[in-house]
């Protein structure tokens, strides 16, 4: 997902989910996967998926690092690969935990969060995400889980986009659905962020991250009208584009994305 971190924080989280590997007996191969600037690891182990995070000592347990356990409450209609064991350790300056996963039996959609290609995906794969969606809107919002702030939203909507937040109707959203997070079967990975967000939140992700393929995004847009098209979901499409224009300069596809997201604003 993204580039390998600095070789001292490979070589680290490598030592790392070497350890977690031991401990589950299990033998970490394939791909590894690094998370931004090398907080995560993940690779295959076995007939498992094998996920690594880490945290500064003392500062574990946060949204993030809980994230993964809370999502098992969340209903079975929502599509997610079955975690079934958690291992936690502290080594020097740094905490672990290790989380064991069953492998989804399908690939990603994109290797990266945006789209480069038309995925092709069938009608059925939109029939069940529109329907993992719904489900996961009808949880009522968790008190202790945001993955949007009000505070955020208020100020980068008006920063960066020049438009209002006008009324904020809250839904429980993924919070991070891009393309790298669904699998073609669909199963929807990395559930750290998980929380309140403004209704239509994942809707507009997977829309906006499609821009740089005109013709994905117009069937997206087609396939999720049932959520986009609701007057509630526009504070959801403002928080995206906000968060692309906010962050173009220090991520590359935000970068690519940003000239779209403008041409999408201006039409809005």
């Amino acid at each position: 997902m993204f580039d390998a971190p600095a070789p001292t924080t490979a070589d680290r989280m490598l030592a790392a989910q070497q350890h977690a590997a031991d401990q589950f007996g299990l033998r970490a191969a394939g791909r590894r996967v690094w998370g931004y600037r090398g907080r995560t690891l993940s690779s295959a182990a076995g007939p498992h998926w094998l996920r690594l995070v880490c945290a500064e000592a003392g500062t574990e347990g946060d949204k993030l690092w809980s994230g993964p356990f809370t999502s098992r409450t969340l209903p079975a209609s929502v599509p997610r690969p079955d975690l079934f064991r958690i291992r936690d350790w502290t080594t020097g300056a740094y905490a672990y935990r290790a989380e064991l996963y069953a492998l989804a039996p399908d690939p990603m959609v994109s290797p990266r969060p945006v789209l480069d290609e038309d995925p092709g995906l069938p009608e059925t794969w939109w029939k069940e995400m529109a329907a993992a969606l719904d489900a996961l809107a009808d949880v009522p919002p968790p008190p202790d889980r945001e993955a949007v702030r009000e505070e955020y939203l208020r100020r980068v909507i008006p920063e960066f986009t020049g438009h209002q937040v006008e009324g904020i109707v809250w839904s429980t959203a993924h919070g991070d659905l891009h393309y790298g997070n669904v699998t073609r079967g669909p199963h929807i990975l990395d559930w750290e962020g998980w929380g309140r967000a403004p209704y239509g939140y994942d809707a507009a992700t997977l829309y906006l991250y499609a821009l740089l393929v005109p013709e994905a995004a117009a069937r997206i847009r087609t396939e999720l009208a049932a959520v986009l098209d609701r007057l509630e979901a526009r504070t959801g499409l403002l928080t995206v584009c906000a968060q692309i224009l906010q962050a173009r300069d220090r991520v590359d596809f935000y970068a690519e994305l940003a000239g779209p997201v403008r041409e999408h604003l201006a039409q809005l």
